[in-house]
């Protein structure tokens, strides 16, 4: 079964139906074939920050492309330190 993708529109409109519409999120996740979950979810992310909610098609928050940032440079560092590591265990061997 393949993911259904949701455009942005869409995501604002249905939490508007519960929203401002007074329709239940099951009502409202029934009639647009969702799972009441996902409305859930959509209704808490708009809340919470709706200038941010729903980014799409690859674009992260300002926040995730902090920690992605900081994933990478730990990674780096992990490797940098690993090869050092190496280097010292064999110029020691060899000093012995």
């Amino acid at each position: 079964m393949k993911r259904r993708k949701f455009s942005r529109e869409f995501k604002v409109e249905a939490v508007k139906l519960v929203r401002e519409r007074g329709v239940s999120v099951a009502q409202a996740g029934r009639d647009l074939d969702i799972h009441e979950n996902v409305l859930r979810k959509w209704v808490k992310e708009l809340g919470s920050d709706p200038a941010q909610a729903f980014p799409g098609h690859g674009q992260m928050k300002p926040e995730q492309q902090e920690i992605e940032r900081l994933r990478r440079e730990v990674a780096k560092l992990k490797a940098e330190r690993d090869i050092l590591k190496k280097a010292a265990a064999y110029f020691a061997k060899e000093a012995t």
